[in-house]
C-alpha cells in the first residue's frame, strides 16, 4: 500500500485546489494567504486577499502604509489582531531583512503573528522546505487517520500529534504534500459528513476502520459561551455619522467604531454631557419633522470566538455637531466614506442598513 504522504500526493494532484490566487506565489503572497487562511475560509479570503494585494502589491508598500489603511483592507474579515500584527512585521521585514520575506524557519517563526504550523506552513509552500503543518483541519486528518483520542486543544494531544505530523513527512514533495492535507481537510475529512468514499488514505485510516470517524477528533468540552449587551449609538446630522477609534488593544484594537454603552440610559447620559439634543429616530421623522426614511435598525446578535455580544442600536438625528464630541480620537463621516474606513462587521451592518437613507 503507498504511503500516506505518497497517496496524498497523487490525490492532491489530480483532485485538489488548483488555481487558488496564491499558489505558486512568491513568499510574501504565501504569507498573507496564510494569516488571512487563520480561522477564515478560502471563499471568504479570496476578495480580501485580491483587495490587499492591489493596495499593497509588495512588502514595502505594506510596511509604508499607516495601520488604519491596513485595517481599512483588513474590515469585516475579523480577527483585526491578524492585521495588526501583519503590518508590524512587514516593517520588521523591511527593517531587519531588506524587505525580503526571510528564508529560514526561526525567523520567519520570529515574525509577529506567526505560530509554528503557520511558519512551517510558509517554508514548505514558498520555499519547498520540509517542515511539518498541524492546523485545525490538519489536526482532524490526523487523529481520525492515526486514531487518536482526545481534544487536540489539551497540550498532551496536540504533542502526540505533532509526532505524527513530523513522522509521516515526506522526504520531497513537501509542498505538494502540504497542499494536499489542506486540501483534505477543508474538501474531504471534514467536521461533520466527510467524505470517506473518496478519501485517498481511507484503507489505512483507523478511524474509518473502527467505524469510530464521528467520534474523532474528541470534540473540546462545551463550555457555557458568555453573553453581553450593548447599545451602539448612530448619531446622524445628515448623512454624516460619529466614529470613535478604539485604543490599540482589544478586539477591535485601532478600528473605528460607534460609541458603545452598556444601555440606552448611558447612552442618553453621555448625550446630555456632549451637548447632544435629539429624539428617537423610531418614528421616522427628523427633528425638524422632515420625512427620513431612516429608522433604527433592528437589535441582532454577533457572535465571537469565546462570547455573544447583543446589540442594540440608538438612532438619533441630531440638528447640530456638538463641538464637544469633535475632539481626538472621533470624527464626523459620511456614511458612504466611513463604510469604506477600518470598521468591524457589526458596524459595517448597521452602516450598511442606514446606507439608502435620505437617497
Amino acid at each position: 500500500m503507498p504511503s500516506f504522504a505518497a497517496s496524498l500526493i497523487t490525490w492532491q494532484r489530480e483532485h485538489g485546489r488548483h488555481g487558488l490566487p496564491w499558489q505558486g506565489a512568491e513568499a510574501y503572497r504565501v504569507w498573507l494567504s496564510e494569516i488571512m487562511l487563520q480561522q477564515t475560509q478560502v471563499a471568504t479570503v479570496i476578495p480580501y486577499y485580491q483587495r490587499f494585494i492591489a493596495s499593497f502589491p509588495i512588502i514595502a508598500a505594506l510596511a509604508a502604509a499607516s495601520e488604519e489603511q491596513v485595517l481599512a483592507h483588513w474590515s469585516g474579515l475579523g480577527y483585526y489582531a491578524r492585521g495588526r500584527n501583519l503590518h508590524r512585521a512587514a516593517q520588521i521585514v523591511e527593517r531587519l531583512h531588506g524587505g525580503e520575506f526571510p528564508r529560514q524557519f526561526e525567523q520567519v517563526l520570529a515574525l509577529p503573528g506567526i505560530g509554528r504550523s503557520t511558519a512551517a506552513a510558509i517554508c514548505a509552500l514558498a520555499f519547498q522546505q520540509r517542515h511539518a503543518i498541524l492546523d485545525g483541519n490538519v489536526k482532524r486528518v490526523l487523529a481520525r487517520y492515526c486514531g487518536i483520542s482526545g481534544s487536540p486543544a489539551s497540550k498532551s494531544v496536540e504533542q502526540l500529534l505533532w509526532q505524527h505530523a513530523e513522522a509521516l513527512l515526506p522526504a520531497r514533495d513537501v509542498a505538494a504534500y502540504t497542499q494536499a492535507l489542506m486540501d483534505m481537510g477543508a474538501t474531504l475529512c471534514t467536521r461533520s459528513r466527510p467524505r470517506c468514499v473518496s478519501c485517498p488514505v481511507q484503507r489505512g485510516c483507523v478511524a474509518h476502520q473502527t467505524g469510530r470517524v464521528a467520534e474523532l477528533p474528541t470534540p473540546r468540552p462545551r463550555k457555557v459561551v458568555p453573553e453581553r449587551h450593548a447599545t451602539f449609538l448612530l448619531a446622524m446630522h445628515g448623512r454624516d455619522i460619529l466614529l470613535e477609534k478604539r485604543g490599540p488593544a482589544g478586539i477591535w484594537g485601532g478600528l473605528w467604531c460607534l460609541p458603545q454603552f452598556d444601555d440606552e440610559a448611558e447612552a442618553m447620559a453621555w448625550c446630555a454631557r456632549v451637548g447632544i439634543k435629539a429624539r428617537h429616530s423610531g418614528a421616522g421623522r427628523n427633528p425638524d419633522n422632515s420625512t427620513n426614511q431612516c429608522e433604527a435598525p433592528p437589535a441582532f446578535t454577533h457572535v465571537f470566538t469565546h462570547f455573544k455580544l447583543h446589540i442594540t442600536p440608538l438612532l438619533l438625528n441630531l440638528a447640530d455637531k456638538p463641538l464637544k464630541v469633535q475632539q481626538s480620537g472621533s470624527k464626523w463621516l459620511e456614511v458612504d466614506d466611513a463604510l469604506r474606513a477600518a470598521i468591524p462587521a457589526p458596524v459595517r451592518r448597521l452602516l450598511a442598513e442606514l446606507l439608502p437613507c435620505g437617497q
